[in-house]
């Protein structure tokens, strides 16, 4: 993926990584759009960093429908498409009433990332250094115990984006899936934690990693590493256990 020149669309970005990400691209001269539910928001985000806006409620397939008519039509040279949305939640699976929380997640982080990309992938086909960048997690290759429902549609995301790149292997559409560690961002109260990576730490590393790897098909920033090779290293057991005592 080429970092500058381009036109980048983004579901989510009004918030901790995502806005993070869409000022880079922006600062790297990148034409940069994102979306969310509040309007109110987006227009203070507008004013405040010159980053367009479009109100867009990723659990409704019709919000998504017209937010790509939208956004190729007063963008037609989109050429970027980012799967930033999603939220993070406890559930006790000892309690029935989780399933509401889990249908929610699922509704939010899966089901948005692939009618995302399936309402965007025949437009970017015909667009010059086309990309699509979805957002898993490292929670995708170790799970945290108390968020079962959001490790589960991160790992699905990781398997469905090999898919689409394989799928997608005789096309010029690149597909980059983004694998953050823990950072600190409101996505479960970890502004303050220790543990969690800082926020301007991560943009700045995962943006470098951008730019050194244009071929990149998986971005991970060192402290994710743990996460992501536990099993190949053999680790995975102690690693879960480390992950999760402090929870």
């Amino acid at each position: 993926m080429k970092t500058t020149g381009n036109t980048i669309f983004m579901t989510g970005g009004t918030s901790g990584i995502g806005l993070g990400l869409a000022r880079k691209f922006r600062d790297l001269g990148n034409t940069v759009i994102i979306s969310g539910r509040r309007k109110d928001l987006l227009d203070r985000i507008a004013a405040e960093d010159g980053i367009e806006g479009i109100v867009l409620d990723v659990a409704d397939p019709e919000s998504i429908t017209v937010a790509v008519e939208t956004v190729t039509t007063t963008h037609p040279d989109l050429n970027v498409v980012v799967t930033m949305a999603g939220i993070m939640r406890v559930e006790d699976l000892h309690d029935p009433a989780h399933l509401a929380t889990s249908e929610e997640i699922i509704a939010i982080n899966l089901l948005d990332t692939i009618r995302t990309i399936t309402a965007f992938t025949p437009y970017l086909l015909k667009q010059p250094d086309p990309a699509i960048l979805t957002v898993s997690s490292g929670l995708a290759f170790v799970p945290l115990v108390i968020t079962p429902t959001y490790n589960a549609t991160k790992a699905a995301v990781h398997s469905y984006t090999q898919s689409l790149r394989r799928q997608l292997a005789d096309t010029p559409l690149q597909v980059i899936e983004v694998v953050p560690p823990a950072v600190r961002t409101a996505l479960l109260n970890q502004e303050n934690d220790e543990r969690a990576m800082p926020l301007d730490d991560y943009l700045t590393e995962t943006v470098a990693l951008l730019q050194q790897q244009p071929d990149a098909e998986e971005i991970l920033v060192d402290r994710v590493r743990f996460l992501r090779d536990a099993e190949r290293e053999n680790r995975y057991d102690q690693v879960i256990q480390v992950l999760n005592s402090a929870h």
